[in-house]
């Protein structure tokens, strides 16, 4: 074995779909090329001694946003460690603004954009004796066609125990300023059969949860037909699907198709970002938001998709009272899920354009996150960075059916940042609160600043907590109130199914409840 391909990934339950497509594409040099992957919750140093153990000649390691720093600290020890080492370098996050990273000037080489095919071509020049007239290497774009696809070398580990990514097109032909595949020309399917046959072979190997990392999937309609028609031919009762799509197309053709898939194998991912056609137009977000709006209530109304909708929080010349009213828009359409995200100033995203003219002010390592802008300061967006948390706490979780409404009544912006603001000054954190703790807290909320009465409060709060599954009684619980009898504990990571008014099972593993479906791959 002479070369290594790895990365850190966010968490173990997700895995690695570009190092697959490169081990995939190494052609000759495929019996020579091993792919190991870690997370960034382990020690740089310990990753160093895992990687050496194997003697590669040459590494491949992927960066991206949420491995950068330990990417960096890793490199630094291998060059230390290992100066013989040939080390290469690609990944999203050193494909633009590469000059100023220290981690890039520690590598010997590096791979700017898709580097299915380059990176093979690479190691062939360096294993023959030959040296690249330069250290970095601007990859051509493949089209779909050239490439050999990576599914097979999904382990039956990850089929079990991991979130599979798939993609059934590359590219995306809008030019969403916030986002990296603003830089991208088109989207490009790939072929139809040799994506279904692979589908098809995880399927049979026991595959049933499949995360579509398409930024539109639904942007070719007889493409996205032929999909769901595969998956509806293969239904049972654990198959679960996770799409992402463009708000407003959604034709009657598509609706269709939609409307046949029972409660629990849907889940749409549609990214609405922002409600103020002045700051869409600023950031070239092209989107009709009177159809998006139609087609959000019809998938409410008419389908079991479970929706999950992105708005993003500090975009350029958007202030809090804009992001409210938006919010407030969004969510009388009855969404089950309003992710909502801080902006983050990708390296290479035309974001960046506007950070002088709107006073944008970032983190200066990754993420990336805003920090303050002209619209909204810095105060002002700690306060909507921990209204963001508390909101994934409580209204995206699906454990407060009933209390949801009475929190959130006719005004959901302006009463959950008087709930936010109060949590928080009542108990100096937004992470690890205690469920039973955090249900003692919104009952003191509900009753205290937002000023509803105890009966009413403490029957939704009660009504919710039972159908929790959890055993116990509540602070504010009377002796003659605590629930009794036998507790049904709750099924592992069934976010989805709290949010369906259905008893139809949805067995998800844990991971599919996480709150980030875009950031892996």
């Amino acid at each position: 074995m002479r070369i290594l391909l790895a990365t850190l990934n966010a968490r173990y339950i997700h895995s690695a779909l570009g190092l697959r497509y490169l081990q995939a594409n190494m052609g000759d040099l495929a019996g020579q090329t091993v792919l190991r992957e870690f997370t960034i919750a382990q020690r740089p140093l310990d990753i160093a001694e895992a990687l050496l153990a194997e003697r590669p000649t040459i590494l491949g390691l992927a960066v991206y946003v949420w491995n950068a720093r330990e990417s960096e600290e890793l490199v630094g020890l291998l060059r230390q460690l290992a100066p013989q080492l040939i080390i290469v370098l690609g990944g999203p996050e050193i494909s633009h603004e590469w000059q100023e990273q220290p981690i890039v000037a520690q590598a010997d080489y590096l791979i700017t954009g898709q580097a299915d095919l380059a990176f093979a071509a690479l190691c062939r020049q360096l294993l023959a004796g030959e040296s690249p007239a330069e250290r970095i290497i601007h990859a051509a774009t493949p089209h779909p066609d050239q490439l050999q696809l990576p599914y097979a070398l999904y382990s039956d580990e990850d089929i079990a125990q991991r979130v599979v990514y798939v993609e059934a097109s590359r590219g995306c032909p809008f030019r969403c300023e916030f986002c990296l595949s603003a830089l991208d020309k088109t989207a490009v399917p790939f072929a139809l059969t040799d994506f279904l046959a692979a589908m098809d072979e995880l399927y049979l190997r026991g595959l049933r949860h499949f995360k579509f990392i398409d930024r539109s999937f639904n942007l070719q309609i007889a493409h996205c037909r032929a999909i769901l028609e595969f998956f509806l031919a293969r239904l049972d009762e654990k198959l679960f699907l996770h799409f992402e799509l463009i708000p407003d197309r959604l034709p009657e053709a598509l609706r269709e198709l939609i409307a046949r898939f029972p409660p629990g194998s849907l889940q749409f991912e549609i990214g609405i970002q922002s409600l103020n056609p002045a700051v869409q137009q600023r950031i070239d977000r092209k989107q009709d938001m009177g159809r998006s709006a139609d087609n959000l209530r019809w998938l409410r109304e008419h389908s079991h998709a479970h929706l999950h909708v992105d708005l993003i929080i500090g975009l350029p010349g958007e202030d809090m009272a804009s992001f409210g009213q938006g919010l407030d828009q969004l969510y009388a359409l009855h969404p089950h899920e309003i992710q909502l995200g801080l902006l983050k100033r990708l390296r290479g995203a035309p974001i960046a354009r506007h950070s002088e003219a709107f006073g944008m002010r970032y983190m200066p390592r990754a993420p990336y996150t805003v920090l303050a802008s002209a619209a909204i300061p810095f105060e002002q967006m700690q306060r909507l960075a921990r209204f963001a948390r508390y909101w994934d706490l409580i209204a995206n979780s699906g454990r407060f059916t009933q209390t949801l409404p009475l929190l959130l009544g006719q005004q959901p912006f302006a009463r959950f940042m008087r709930c936010s603001d109060w949590l928080y000054q009542r108990t100096g954190q937004t992470h690890k609160i205690q469920l039973e703790k955090l249900f003692n807290l919104l009952h003191q909320a509900l009753i205290g600043p937002l000023q509803l009465t105890p009966e009413a409060v403490e029957a939704a709060l009660l009504a919710d907590y039972q159908r929790s599954g959890h055993k116990g009684r509540l602070g504010f619980q009377h002796r003659d109130t605590a629930h009794s009898g036998k507790s049904a504990k709750s099924a592992p990571g069934q976010r989805q199914q709290r949010h369906q008014h259905s008893s139809t099972s949805l067995d998800l593993p844990k991971h599919w409840q996480d709150t980030e479906p875009k950031a892996q791959p």
